[in-house]
């Protein structure tokens, strides 16, 4: 059952109780993985975790992908959803009672006027980071530290958006608020880290050619708009390539949508057959319309920093897999399969039509975007194969169809 709008989403970051995996050191050419503490069947939940912190993207905010400001649960009806992705205000959803937008418990900060879906998400903002972070009057003012920090990023990571300077903000403002300084800082360094080399790596990806530069900039930025002594060496050169490899390898994606809890709510009502077919023949309509009006941005995105789920290591055969079925930032890791106990949970960086591809185009893929090669049993068994990718995957790059555009539309 999802939960209800602020429910959980102002209690402590990680996973709830119950979780039935934990996270193991392998090795250090390896770091961590997640394994299994118990027998866990097909379709089971293996855990809910709350992000430590979390962001929306911000070319996605700027462009009224509107979601609340900490738990990116959509804000707009699935109706407003729909209008704006198809640019027809004149659209009418049926079954409007099976959308779960409570507008009713919508809430402000009362001095920067962002958005919250509760009382608990505002609440829970302003006592993590948000009194560091709150604009005030000073929200539309180019020239303040914090709108100059986003400006600069906006002009440098265009979409797809991956990451954002803001959730890095967030951590610095995180720290700069706890009366324990100590243990947030401690709960930032369980992430994985890289070594200088892949540091650079990962800034260039997040970047562009021209990421030193950049780089240097946002360091100046990030300096004037949050100095912190306890943080001092989070502002260095080094300490800050250092904070933005870490939020660049362990953000997780976050992807959100009342039009596709709309969906998921319309596909569970026991219709008559012939009202089943046409309410069928209108969401897929629906979903070709969008496609062709707003392409593949359909979700309010972000990122957000999860201990447990930064732990999973990839497979291109996982045995299990994310999404975000509440509408908000609480990531459910579900079995894709029968785990036993002591097995090592895997999730796939790579989506499906990449896991069908030729092992040398998966590892390009994953060398390019996560600087590892794959060594999962899949990759093994397909050592000897020609280190070429096929003239056939090279044609189909790009392809989606119907069903897999349903998919990825709904599957958050």
């Amino acid at each position: 059952m999802a939960a209800a709008a602020g429910d959980v989403c102002g209690s402590p970051a990680g996973a709830q109780p119950g979780a039935a995996a934990e996270a193991r050191f392998i090795s250090s050419a390896k770091g961590k993985g997640l394994f299994a503490t118990r027998s866990i069947r097909k379709g089971e939940t293996v855990f809910v975790e709350r992000p430590v912190v979390a962001s929306q993207f911000l070319w996605n905010a700027l462009y009224n992908y509107r979601a609340c400001d900490h738990c990116l649960r959509a804000l707009e009806t699935a109706e407003e959803n729909a209008q704006r992705l198809l640019g027809k205000s004149s659209l009418v959803l049926p079954h409007p009672e099976q959308c779960s937008i409570r507008k009713d418990l919508h809430q402000q900060c009362p001095r920067c006027q962002v958005t919250y879906c509760s009382a608990e998400c505002r609440q829970a903002a302003l006592e993590q980071y948000h009194q560091v972070l709150c604009l005030g009057p000073s929200r539309d003012d180019p020239t303040h530290p914090l709108n100059k920090l986003q400006e600069a990023w906006r002009n440098m990571h265009y979409p797809p958006e991956t990451s954002s300077i803001m959730l890095m903000a967030r951590m610095v403002a995180t720290v700069k608020q706890a009366k324990d300084k100590d243990w947030w800082i401690k709960a930032f360094s369980q992430f994985c880290s890289k070594t200088a080399n892949e540091e650079e790596e990962i800034a260039h990806k997040l970047l562009g050619d021209k990421f030193k530069g950049q780089l240097e900039l946002l360091r100046l930025l990030f300096t004037e708009a949050l100095y912190d002594e306890h943080l001092s060496r989070w502002f260095t050169p080094e300490g800050f390539r250092s904070l933005f490899a870490l939020v660049g390898t362990n953000g997780q994606g976050i992807g959100t949508s009342s039009l596709s809890q709309w969906v998921h709510a319309c596909d569970a009502l026991d219709l008559p057959m012939l009202q089943r077919e046409e309410l069928d023949a209108f969401i897929d309509q629906l979903y070709k319309d969008i496609e062709k009006e707003s392409g593949e941005f359909l979700n309010c995105e972000g990122s957000g920093l999860y201990v447990l789920q930064s732990c999973c290591n990839h497979s291109c055969i996982p045995n299990a897999e994310t999404s975000f079925p509440d509408n908000n930032f609480l990531l459910h890791l579900t079995a894709l399969e029968d785990i036993e106990a002591g097995e090592e949970i895997c999730i796939s960086y790579l989506d499906c039509c990449q896991r069908e591809r030729s092992r040398h185009s998966r590892n390009k893929i994953l060398r390019e975007n996560y600087l590892f090669t794959c060594s999962c049993p899949k990759c093994l068994a397909q050592a000897d194969d020609p280190d070429a990718t096929s003239d056939e995957e090279e044609e189909g790059e790009g392809e989606t169809d119907d069903a897999e555009l349903e998919d990825e539309m709904t599957d958050v």
